[in-house]
């Protein structure tokens, strides 16, 4: 259980520098999904590996590509859509599934995880 929460955790909040080659983001439905599909395996999670890795890489280029969204905005005088504390705010992969929950799921189904993650890390750490 505990591996399966370190996982949806990397999964949600990860910024692991990768490459700027990440042009496609699952939908933020596809991804709640998924992740609530695992949390209801349990500890039989960890036989979930290839899901985990996944849904890990997901959430690893999701929040990349809000963080490279997010400095561009402000390196070209914009406001940007959050503003996390420095040096980086927190957020277990609790907290991130309740948030990515409370979006609608017709509104889930129309986002990718890039701007879901966007608009969890807008209500977390408003400018």
């Amino acid at each position: 259980m505990k591996r399966l929460r370190m996982a949806l955790m990397l999964a949600a909040l990860a910024a692991t520098p990768l490459t700027a080659a990440w042009a496609q983001s699952m939908n933020a439905e596809t991804f709640h999904k998924r992740a609530q599909a695992l949390k209801k395996k349990g500890a039989m999670a960890i036989f979930s590996r290839g899901e985990i890795k996944a849904l890990t890489k997901e959430g690893q280029g999701a929040a990349l590509r809000a963080r490279e969204q997010r400095l561009a905005t402000t390196k070209a005088g914009g406001k940007p859509p959050y503003c996390p504390p420095e040096p980086g705010g927190k957020m277990n992969s609790d907290e991130f599934m309740e948030r990515l929950a409370a979006i609608p799921a017709a509104e889930r189904a129309r986002i990718d995880m890039t701007e879901a993650t966007i608009r969890i890390l807008a209500g977390k750490y408003p400018c």
